[in-house]
């Protein structure tokens, strides 16, 4: 692999390198057996192959340089791999705040094992820039992290992020030079897992957001002090103005990625007209990818992307 820096400060700026998992070689071929594993529907692998092609070549087209991981894993290491059926949902997994990459801890059992597989990698390949790994029973998936900025990161303490894993990388991001980090504490359950089912950053100054989120309070910690305040006061002090959503689609309304801050790369199932309502974002140009086969495991296009690089 070529040898580059981590680095990424923002969820908007243009997006130069990042890391991807083809699914699993497994067919999810009966309903029961997929609400038992958490998917909302059954799932075909050469059909969810086809998307995950598609939104590979989408970045690829972009400029954008792609890793898939696991073709970078030792051959027994990928036969274990291969047959882990969430394994392409690799937001999870680690997160790159600033300059560092702070490693994830599944908060499912069903996860686990991609979490040291994955880790072994980016230890080998940024071994300054890795930070150490959290205590086991701090379960922290970065699904939950947002960059706001240089300044500022929301976090959400949810089904799979505990309040100790927050405070264990607290230090690194603030040493990173970010000022202030909200911990959030969303609704427990399936349609708000993660932080990203929720709210996304869709410009340099606009944040979108479910409306029921505008009425939780964020603890905001900083170097020096703790303090309350509302998540929209506390968003607008960062220069962002928040979309409100009455209405969405968890998944392909909220979950997509920023190519850069002209493009977003979207599900085809995205409500676009929605999107479009907003005056900044009618001059946004939008890349749609038909990932449905994909999204039928309870997650979207940010949860299938770990940007390692944005400039």
């Amino acid at each position: 692999m070529d040898s580059f820096q981590v680095n990424c400060w923002s969820e908007h700026e243009e997006l130069k390198v990042v890391m991807l998992c083809a699914p699993s070689i497994a067919d999810v071929s009966d309903l029961t057996i997929a609400e038992q594993v958490g998917w909302s529907d059954t799932v075909n692998h050469s059909k969810a192959l086809e998307s995950f092609m598609a939104l590979k070549m989408i970045l690829e087209n972009a400029g954008v340089k792609v890793i898939d991981y696991a073709k970078e894993l030792p051959i027994d290491q990928q036969l274990l791999s291969e047959q882990l059926i969430n394994r392409y949902f690799v937001r999870d997994l680690a997160c790159v705040i600033g300059n560092r990459i702070v490693p994830g801890n599944a908060g499912s059992s069903l996860r686990q094992p991609e979490y040291p597989l994955a880790h072994a990698l980016l230890e080998k390949w940024f071994p300054q820039q890795l930070m150490p790994m959290l205590q086991p029973l701090h379960s922290f998936e970065c699904g939950d992290v947002l960059i706001l900025n240089k300044d500022a990161v929301l976090i959400n303490l949810g089904m799979r992020t505990t309040i100790e894993a927050i405070e264990g990388i607290m230090e690194t991001i603030l040493h990173e030079g970010f000022s202030e980090i909200a911990v959030i504490d969303l609704p427990k359950s399936n349609d708000t897992l993660h932080l990203d089912m929720n709210c996304n950053v869709v410009n340099k100054n606009l944040v979108i957001a479910k409306s029921f989120v505008r009425y939780f309070p964020v603890q905001v910690l900083t170097a020096q002090s703790r303090r309350f305040d509302m998540v929209e006061s506390f968003l607008k002090h960062h220069g962002f103005e928040v979309f409100w959503l009455d209405s969405y689609k968890t998944i392909p309304d909220i979950n997509f990625i920023n190519l850069n801050p002209e493009t977003l790369v979207i599900s085809k199932q995205a409500s676009k007209q929605q999107l479009l309502a907003h005056p900044l974002l009618k001059k946004k140009n939008f890349l749609e990818v038909d990932v449905t086969e994909l999204e039928k495991g309870g997650g979207g296009i940010r949860c299938m992307t770990m940007p390692l690089v944005r400039t």
